[in-house]
């Protein structure tokens, strides 16, 4: 090993921000290289954006590797001439196949956004706020042909307060593993951390989150719903279709409360007038705070009940 390990950083997601700037400032690594997905249309012009890890690593003067497969043998050989010791992938978007995972000298390495072998797959933020977890945390891990089945070389358990949003815990579970990154892949390189197999008996998975699972199912209980509100937030979001004399419209949840059970049907309004728009639920009732309309912004519910000037909305299945 060279004093300076050589990193090739592979990611794309707003998690991965903060640790590739934690990289690419720590003197004790030589950052190689950045690879991310290619742009992408976004925003009512649909214009063309580079992911949060390619416009950080432009900010930080790099000129990002774009990369559309990140298996493609013409990417594998301008890797391959870069030599890296390891290949840091963080919220990258593709899987790696062997012959890359075999491409750096000492590891390609991983950082989950779980306490593994918790939560392998595609969206372990949102499911530790979907199950209300106690806590979560990040993993350095050493990737293998598995899904997220490779061994730790070190974990940071976070406690969880309920209140997280899943936008908001992604950049504080980055923050959190860019102050130990620089140190631990250094540890990684150098041999001082060995890989701990995990415990596949006490495995889960989660699957790449669609669309339709932010549909608000009201015979959950209040509790549940809350927490969809927090962990589709800001997508897909938690929503609904209103009915109004305007017509039906699909409303997004940002804002609830839960509140004790009032009685009436799941999905049925209970109170929509100048002081609350409350909604029952399985168990209990939820007091939508803040929602957002069609193509708005979010505003306060009670806003919202004012522009349908005392009428009161219907919850549709």
């Amino acid at each position: 090993m060279t004093n300076q390990p050589e990193i090739y950083f592979l990611g794309s997601g707003p998690i991965a921000v903060p640790i590739l700037k934690a990289v690419a400032a720590a003197p004790g690594l030589r950052l190689v290289g950045v690879g991310t997905q290619l742009d992408r249309p976004a925003g009512r012009n649909r214009k063309p954006t580079p992911t949060p890890v390619g416009a950080a690593a432009q900010e930080l003067g790099l000129n990002p590797d774009k990369v559309p497969n990140v298996n493609d043998p013409a990417f594998l050989a301008s890797l391959r001439a870069r030599n890296p010791a390891i290949v840091l992938v963080v919220s990258f978007g593709q899987i790696l196949r062997a012959e890359l995972l075999a491409l750096p000298r000492v590891a390609c390495v991983n950082i989950h956004a779980s306490l593994l072998p918790r939560y392998r797959g595609a969206s372990p933020v949102t499911q530790c706020i979907l199950n209300r977890d106690a806590e979560t945390g990040v993993c350095f891990m050493a990737m293998e042909r598995g899904l997220d089945t490779g061994g730790v070389y070190s974990s940071l358990r976070v406690p969880l307060d309920h209140r997280e949003y899943c936008d908001a815990l992604e950049v504080k579970l980055g923050l959190i593993a860019a102050k130990v990154a620089p140190g631990t892949l250094w540890a990684i390189a150098s041999g001082d951390l060995q890989p701990v197999p995990q415990d596949d008996t006490e495995a889960t998975v989660c699957t790449k989150i669609k669309k339709a699972d932010g549909k608000i199912n009201w015979t959950k209980s209040s509790y549940d719903i809350e927490a969809m509100v927090r962990a589709y937030y800001p997508w897909p979001g938690a929503f609904c279709t209103m009915l109004t004399t305007r017509g039906e419209s699909t409303i997004t949840l940002t804002r609830v409360i839960c509140r004790r059970d009032l009685g009436g049907t799941p999905g049925s309004v209970l109170q929509a007038d100048k002081y609350a728009l409350i909604i029952a639920c399985g168990s209990g009732a939820i007091e939508v705070v803040e929602l957002a309309p069609p193509g708005r912004r979010a505003m306060s519910a009670v806003a919202f009940l004012n522009g349908l000037r005392g009428e009161k909305p219907v919850i549709l299945p």
